[in-house]
């Protein structure tokens, strides 16, 4: 058996980040919560209030004897606008930006040549953006936060409407 390894990702709303891992082969669980802040324990209020410095992430625990890293760092490019550090399509704000959170070195050099080999392939006409950092503490966010495409289906659709599944439709169809 081998051991559960985490993985952190900020693509904007953690609402609309939690889906593709959390149906994703090998992924143990997925939460929504907060990371990369100078405040212990932030509310969803506080950050999203932008006082905080945190982004909304999703941390996800997967066996890396079913799923790679590198296959849920290709997994999380497919899920967000990786030119975009302003925030992700109707989310707006630093709390929404793109971020890679690593926590190894190996880590680390996935997220680097997955960048780089993105950027090579000039799928977009401007730079990518995303950052890549070292994982900051994850706080979890509130419980009305968790699972929230299965708990508010219509509201969750609503989300994704508002740029999101139309991007990822233009931008990652698999052909």
């Amino acid at each position: 058996m081998s051991e559960i390894e985490t993985a952190t990702f900020a693509g904007g709303c953690f609402w609309c980040m939690v889906r593709p891992f959390d149906t994703f082969p090998g992924i143990k669980k997925v939460l929504s919560g907060y990371s990369g802040g100078t405040v212990t324990n932030p509310t969803y209020e506080q950050v999203k209030a932008q006082h905080t410095g945190h982004t909304e992430a999703v941390k996800i625990w997967f066996d890396p004897a079913v799923v790679s890293y590198r296959q849920l760092v290709d997994l999380y490019w497919q899920q967000t606008d990786p030119t975009d550090d302003g925030g992700q399509f109707q989310d707006r704000g630093s709390n929404y930006r793109p971020v890679i959170f690593v926590n190894s070195a190996a880590q680390l050099a996935v997220a680097q040549d997955s960048r780089a080999a993105l950027q090579a392939r000039e799928q977009f006409s401007k730079p990518i953006v995303t950052k890549i950092q070292v994982v900051q503490p994850f706080f979890v966010a509130e419980e009305r936060h968790q699972q929230f495409y299965r708990k508010q289906p219509e509201r969750f659709e609503q989300e994704e409407a508002g740029g999101r599944a139309a991007f990822v439709a233009a931008n990652w169809s698999r052909d």
